[in-house]
């Protein structure tokens, strides 16, 4: 699959999420930008940071009418456990099959301790209302990313 690019349309997706129901991108089309961001594993150090300086962000970010979704590969159940223990305020989908998340490129070969592996590169795409990918951040770093995210929120 050739790379997404900022301009292009979001590949759509329909997914179970922490809230008990489906979720869809295109449900967003036309009511709010969407921030869609990757990461590799719920309750770890830099995934519950990055989701808790979202978190902290929320209220800011919202005020720009922009819905926030997180992805991984973990369970819904994973995702609500998690959610409820950092009081995120945002929604959490599950991706066990990783097609979506191959279809946004977040899927890569990785390596840690001298050892390759496939698994999620930390990930940030910014959708606008009418669907289309306006920015692109891989292979993020936790700290001061969501900070950025909200400069670009605040051009749109």
């Amino acid at each position: 699959m050739a790379a997404l690019k900022e301009g292009q349309l979001a590949p759509d997706f329909e997914l179970p999420s922490n809230h008990g129901r489906q979720i869809r991108l295109a449900e967003f089309r036309g009511k709010q930008h969407v921030v869609l961001y990757f990461y590799p594993k719920d309750n770890t150090p830099g995934c519950t940071q990055e989701a808790c300086d979202f978190r902290d962000s929320f209220k800011r970010i919202r005020s720009h009418d922009v819905a926030v979704i997180g992805v991984s590969a973990d369970s819904p159940e994973s995702h609500e456990k998690f959610a409820q223990k950092y009081n995120l305020p945002f929604v959490l989908v599950s991706d066990v099959s990783k097609e979506m998340i191959r279809s946004y490129g977040a899927w890569k070969k990785k390596s840690f301790m001298g050892k390759s592996f496939m698994g999620i590169e930390r990930s940030t795409f910014i959708i606008d209302k009418k669907g289309e990918i306006r920015k692109i951040f891989s292979k993020v770093k936790v700290k001061g990313h969501v900070q950025t995210v909200l400069e670009i929120l605040e051009s749109l």
